[in-house]
């Protein structure tokens, strides 16, 4: 099932999240291996199956092999470095900031594919996830790297209307 039927399944209390789902796919404002890796990676964020199984089989054909395991591995290392750098920000005791993370993350220096776009794959998830001091990380390499505000307001556009899908879909099934 394609993303936009797995979307179109949504209840009509939700038609706007439907329409945003469209509006994604349709989005010429980022290149195909940015929008369909940031589609993937927060597919897997949600951790929702269903639309994981959407997202593998909508960005397939979209994605080489490379870009799809990156998208992949951007969630996953930001299920635990959100966690781990959100308890580090919002602890009482700044001592933890100063602590060596002691987390495997090698896929961060060497994801397989351009820079810019495993950081916005990071980005997104980052704010899936809530970790303000992972999206400023984030956001600040891709400043530096000369992405526009609009491309990285559309990686989190999409983070949230992948969120907002699997909510309302898990909810109902």
């Amino acid at each position: 099932m394609s993303l936009k039927e797995f979307a179109g399944a949504l209840p009509d209390f939700a038609k706007d999240i439907r329409l945003n789902v469209g509006s994604l796919l349709n989005e010429a404002h980022l290149p195909d291996q940015q929008k369909f890796g940031l589609l993937l990676a927060c597919a897997h964020a949600t951790g929702y199956k269903p639309l994981v199984d959407a997202a593998e089989l909508e960005c397939a054909p979209k994605l080489s092999p490379e870009a799809a395991n990156a998208a992949r591995g951007a969630a996953a290392l930001m299920a635990m470095n959100n966690v781990y750098y959100r308890f580090t920000h919002l602890a009482g005791n700044d001592e933890y900031q100063r602590m060596p993370a002691k987390l495997r993350m090698n896929l961060i220096g060497q994801p397989g594919i351009d820079k810019v776009d495993f950081e916005l794959f990071s980005l997104a998830v980052s704010a899936m996830n809530g970790c303000g001091m992972c999206i400023d990380s984030h956001e600040q390499i891709l400043k530096k790297a000369g992405v526009t505000a609009e491309a990285i307001q559309t990686s989190v556009r999409i983070g949230a209307v992948m969120k907002a899908v699997a909510t309302v879909h898990s909810a109902l099934n």
